[in-house]
């Protein structure tokens, strides 16, 4: 959310920017890209590995060196509106949408805001939508398109492994600790 201390968001941006890979970012309903944002305010879109959709890059984020593209349509402000991006025709062999909303799998969802349909994912026709706003893992759409929610890993204990061929992979990978004598324990 926007309202974390500038001490944290300046210790998460000094991360983000010493991670050794690109960092792609959907500002969503609780941290929208307002002007006091922690993506403005605390520079966490300053660093030249992070895109933050919405601030540092329109809609449309390309790492050519993937052959991909992800494309999102980031919260502006905490008003609802429609967080699905429609796709657009492909300029590289991959694409990846990411949105954050609620995924409306029948009349009991509609009383939501931020509705995620599953004709829209299906009509995106991208490799991927990965999904934002539940803390827990659920796959979302009719499968045309694979579409998923990762979760938060402290709630879900997991992250979603995407990998990008003719068809996309998801993968749940559980999420691994150290015990107090080093070895690995789920």
């Amino acid at each position: 959310h926007n309202r974390l201390a500038l001490e944290t968001v300046e210790a998460v941006t000094r991360l983000l920017g010493d991670a050794r890979l690109r960092v792609v970012i959907l500002p969503g309903n609780h941290d929208p890209a307002t002007a006091e944002s922690v993506y403005r305010r605390g520079g966490l879109a300053d660093p030249a590995n992070v895109d933050v959709l919405g601030v540092t890059a329109d809609g449309v984020v390309t790492l050519a060196e993937l052959g991909l593209e992800v494309l999102g349509r980031a919260h502006d402000d905490y008003a609802d509106m429609s967080p699905l991006h429609p796709g657009r025709p492909r300029q590289l062999p991959h694409q990846v949408i990411v949105a954050h909303g609620h995924y409306v799998a029948g009349p009991a969802d509609e009383h939501r805001s931020w509705k995620i349909y599953g004709e829209q994912i299906a009509a995106t026709g991208a490799d991927y939508v990965a999904l934002g706003h539940w803390d827990r893992a659920v796959e979302a759409g009719d499968g045309t398109v694979p579409a998923a929610y990762s979760g938060s890993p402290q709630v879900a204990g997991s992250i979603n492994v995407i990998r990008l061929g003719a068809v996309a992979a998801v993968e749940r990978v559980a999420l691994v600790e150290a015990d107090e004598d080093g070895r690995s324990a789920v």
